[in-house]
């Protein structure tokens, strides 16, 4: 009997959110430079530096109110400070809402597999606001019934956040210099982490995971 040749595995389309962003732009790279992903869907407020032919752009100043084109596979990576928000009603508004428009609306539109950025120390019932509100996003996504969630929760991101034309983060930068010295002795979890590992890590992740939702410690992202 002659053998049976492999039947090829059928192409994903992606979508991404916060391309734009120092994960995001990451994780937008990788997805166009890998092989399983026929298109890959961008939303976000500007347009990202990439150009490649499997990209679709599609611009939006309301993420509450995007339709998801079909999809596999979402990865969203949006994030801000309460200081470059302005308050705490913007930096939810972004940091939840958004986050938690974004995935359903990729439900909606068939997504099965989910990736997201959140942070260390995601805690819903937290006492600090920020790690409060992480912690509401990741409990909020992983009830729309993706049937995989990959969550990635980096400590301080490191990148070329100059060539994105963010405004500068001060105080991220003293605490990178300290940490520069320190690095040896501080826990795997809490170090400093590049935003290319970061996006690496979740994509292959995400591809690989088994149904359920996972977090990505940082330790576990780092190369």
């Amino acid at each position: 009997m002659a053998a049976t040749a492999p039947v090829a595995a059928a192409a994903r389309v992606a979508l991404v959110a916060g391309a734009t962003g120092l994960v995001g732009r990451a994780v937008l790279a990788r997805l166009l430079a890998d092989k399983p992903y026929s298109a890959v869907h961008c939303v976000g407020r500007r347009a990202p530096a990439q150009q490649d032919p499997k990209l679709r752009v599609h611009l939006t100043d309301s993420f509450g109110k995007f339709v998801a084109p079909p999809v596999d596979d979402v990865f969203i990576a949006l994030g801000t400070t309460i200081k470059v928000a302005g308050s705490q009603q913007a930096f939810r508004a972004l940091d939840l809402d958004a986050v938690v428009a974004l995935a359903r609306a990729a439900r909606s539109a068939g997504a099965s597999r989910l990736g997201v950025i959140s942070a260390m120390g995601a805690d819903r019932q937290s006492r600090v606001f920020y790690n409060r509100v992480k912690g509401e996003m990741e409990a909020q996504v992983c009830a729309l019934g993706f049937d995989t969630v990959v969550i990635a929760r980096p400590s301080l991101l490191t990148g070329d956040r100059a060539s994105l034309h963010q405004p500068r983060r001060v105080a991220e930068e003293w605490a990178l210099h300290a940490f520069r010295w320190l690095i040896p002795l501080i826990p795997a979890n809490y170090r400093p982490v590049d935003a290319g590992q970061v996006a690496c890590a979740l994509v292959k992740a995400l591809q690989a995971a088994t149904p359920g939702c996972h977090v990505l410690l940082s330790g576990e992202l780092q190369a």
